[in-house]
């Protein structure tokens, strides 16, 4: 934890590296994401591929959590949410923000440099402006419900033109029929409340919370989540998924799909048996597989470019036969 501690002391100082407060720098960034390897937004940002995205919506909670723990990241998932438009998929890159309990003198010298930094409208709109298209906001509002909504049908609107995309926000949101009206607007948030937020030195002695960190670490319910983790959400849950594993995560999501879906075809025609199909399988049954890849691959949901890859590779050994035990002598 002393690392993170660190990062979150960093994320926190008013450095000379940088003049808007709680923004992590582009070398900070890059500093504590080392494992991605690939393209990054010019803020330092990890960019997973567009591709990879897309391929990510058909992936359930269960294959990218079996993933990331056989990877090590034990603390990447949460769940209890209120849903806007419950039954569809969220999927993108995450940028964060932080607020934490009201303090004005921070809150006075944070919106001084944003005047100077001639950032527009008050901080609950500063990491809108900054979103990228397939961006999820991820925000942590420490679960304030009444007098928290810091998003409405405006921001949410505004949010929703940059992005084309929904929320992961712990806190209340507002104005939910207007968000509802946002088609894609996929969100998960704690809670609907019909208050507004106090989050200015204008709201007086009723200043409820104070942003301090946009594009840092950032607590969601039990789960770390840094800028540029893939966001899937479904079926009641959040996953966040560091950069370097999302596609480790597709592929092996698609490589368990195909296989099932080849071996419910097989056992719906009677050609193997449960027994055969749940077990690990036979060389024949392993030839099969692949000639029905090579015939189907261009009708398959996995791209055609995924399944010459497993083609090119060697098959799995098969199942060993038992050996008798030595005769007594």
């Amino acid at each position: 934890m002393r690392r993170i501690s660190t990062l979150y002391a960093a994320v926190l100082c008013v450095s000379s590296a940088f003049a808007q407060p709680g923004v992590l720098t582009k070398e900070l960034l890059i500093q504590y994401t080392p494992e991605w390897k690939g393209e990054r937004f010019p803020d330092g940002r990890p960019k997973v591929p567009d591709g990879v995205l897309k391929r990510m919506k058909s992936v359930t909670l269960e294959e990218a959590w079996a993933q990331l723990r056989s990877a090590g990241f034990n603390h990447q998932y949460e769940d209890g949410w209120f849903e806007i438009h419950a039954g569809k998929v969220l999927v993108g890159r995450a940028l964060t923000a932080q607020w934490l309990p009201g303090r004005p003198d921070i809150e006075k010298v944070i919106e001084e440099q944003g005047k100077k930094d001639g950032r527009i409208g008050g901080t609950n709109a500063w990491p809108v402006d900054m979103l990228q298209p397939d961006d999820v906001y991820v925000c942590d509002h420490f679960g304030l419900k009444q007098d928290g909504p810091s998003i409405g049908d405006n921001v949410g609107n505004a949010i929703y033109a940059k992005t084309h995309n929904g929320i992961v926000y712990d806190g209340a949101v507002r104005d939910i029929n207007g968000l509802n009206e946002l088609e894609n607007f996929v969100s998960f948030v704690r809670y609907y409340d019909p208050s507004h937020h106090y989050g200015t030195l204008s709201s007086g002695k009723n200043l409820n919370s104070t942003m301090v960190s946009i594009n840092g670490p950032c607590r969601i319910g039990q789960a770390l989540v840094m800028p540029g983790d893939v966001i899937l959400g479904r079926n009641g849950g959040v996953i966040f998924i560091p950069p370097q594993l999302a596609e480790r995560v597709v592929e092996s999501s698609e490589r368990t799909r195909l296989r099932d879906i080849f071996g419910h075809q097989r056992l719906e025609e009677k050609k193997y048996t449960a027994g055969q199909i749940d077990a690990r399988w036979s060389r024949d049954i392993e030839a099969d597989y692949r000639t029905w890849l090579k015939e189907n691959e261009n009708k398959l949901t996995v791209p055609a470019s995924e399944i010459e890859k497993i083609l090119q590779e060697t098959p799995p050994a098969p199942p060993q036969r038992p050996t008798a035990p030595p005769t007594a002598q």
